[in-house]
């Protein structure tokens, strides 16, 4: 089995005036939300072997609070996280089969349609995961990224 760790950026601030969707950061709550989202991750032992991150200010700032609390691990931008489709992110997925344990930091409705795409085998309109929540999918370590070929393994929200 390869374990599928999906993170939803923390709460962000709204964005200024004249700001870019992409440079918002995080706010006071998200920022402990980051934090708490790491603790969770260090107590059930699930410390990804490589995380990908959108390179958004919000999700690179969940990234580093997480880090914090799990210490480094291998971490690479990845621009086809932000506002990706949940099959966009399965392809990504898809491309690190050898990762036995994968971290992709991200944002919904991409990440939540994926969980329900891997889980349930369908997309649809799925809402179920607020910020800084995370979904663990167990893999079948022997096959490509399927609709319906994943097992929710886990589930946390601050």
């Amino acid at each position: 089995m390869r374990e599928l760790i999906l993170l939803r950026h923390a709460h962000a601030e709204p964005p200024a005036t004249g700001q870019s969707d992409l440079d918002r950061p995080l706010s006071a709550e998200g920022n402990a939300e980051a934090e708490a989202a790491g603790r969770w991750l260090q107590e059930q032992r699930l410390v990804p072997d490589l995380a990908l991150c959108s390179p958004s200010r919000r999700t690179r700032e969940t990234l580093e609070s997480v880090l914090g609390q799990v210490g480094y691990v291998d971490q690479r931008l990845e621009d086809d996280i932000y506002e990706a489709s949940p099959g966009a992110l399965a392809a990504l997925v898809d491309r690190h089969q050898e990762v036995e344990r994968l971290l992709v930091v991200g944002h919904n409705p991409g990440l939540e349609r994926l969980v329900a795409l891997l889980h349930s085998g369908q997309s649809g309109d799925y809402r179920g995961m607020p910020p800084a929540a995370i979904a663990v999918l167990a893999l079948s370590g022997d096959g490509g990224i399927e609709p319906g070929a994943a097992t929710l393994s886990a589930f946390w929200w601050p």
